[in-house]
């Protein structure tokens, strides 16, 4: 009877090993749900106050992506054959939230690239939901699919330090916080390295990022971790050239504004 109730408890302790196993297993497949699982709160950049702001004019090799004219360089991130629809007046774009995202007609691989940009001097909300925009190095998909520097009104505005202005988004906070007051104009200089891969796709070097906020080093060449994402872990995907994609965020702030955009390819 006890070699009976032995072997009789060490099935059903085999079988609900198994099934918490199996659990486990279900738990671990599961997509990650929960974006603040990769939010980062601390420590929070030092406050730089950056010169006041000049207007770098392009170098003789550059290619001018807008110069206050027009959208000619641009297109629809959703609709790719069509041109995109952003407003352009005054000499700046300023983001139409209702066309989506905007993504440059033509691929790069390795650049130097300059942005400006500015939040309107009236922002309201606060957090991320506060001028939310960003820069997007490599689009490799639609949405949000790529490699993004993050643009955010971070003046006085406390959210996730992996998700404040000059942030890798959700990768890497800046290394100081050199942003501007809402209505000032905020500039990006960047390098961008872009990832290689082997033949099968594999990771064979990473994607690096160098970039100065408003004259301020904010990112010294960072080692990316793979594609920035909302939810969940990075990773790469192979891909050789893309576009440099600008995102329409579907906060509730008032739209942001872009100018003199150029690029220069490395």
């Amino acid at each position: 009877m006890q070699i009976k109730n032995f072997l009789l408890g060490s099935i059903l302790l085999s079988g609900l090993t198994v099934s918490a196993q199996r659990k486990s297993d279900t738990a671990f497949m599961l997509p990650e749900t929960d974006p603040a699982k990769t939010e980062v709160w601390s420590p929070v950049p030092p406050v730089v106050t950056p010169a006041e702001e000049t207007f770098v004019k392009a170098p003789s090799d550059a290619i001018v992506l807008f110069d206050g004219k027009n959208l000619a360089e641009w297109v629809s991130t959703a609709d790719q054959t069509k041109m995109a629809e952003w407003d352009v007046a005054n000499g700046i774009i300023t983001v139409n939230k209702t066309k989506g995202n905007i993504q440059t007609k033509r691929a790069f691989k390795d650049f130097q690239l300059h942005i400006e940009w500015r939040v309107p001097a009236n922002i309201t909300g606060s957090g991320q939901g506060r001028g939310n925009s960003g820069i997007f190095l490599a689009s490799t998909g639609g949405g949000d699919a790529g490699y993004e520097l993050q643009v955010l009104d971070s003046y006085n505005n406390s959210t996730y330090v992996n998700g404040q202005a000059g942030s890798i988004y959700k990768q890497y906070a800046p290394l100081v916080n050199a942003c501007r007051k809402p209505g000032e104009w905020q500039s990006y200089d960047i390098a961008w390295t872009a990832p290689r891969f082997n033949d099968d796709g594999s990771l064979k070097s990473p994607a690096r990022i160098t970039a100065f906020q408003n004259g301020i080093l904010i990112q010294n060449n960072a080692e990316l971790k793979g594609e920035t994402r909302y939810i969940g872990q990075p990773t790469y995907s192979k891909y050789d050239r893309a576009a440099i994609k600008l995102q329409a965020h579907g906060d509730k702030s008032e739209p942001l504004s872009f100018r003199n955009i150029w690029v220069r390819e490395l």
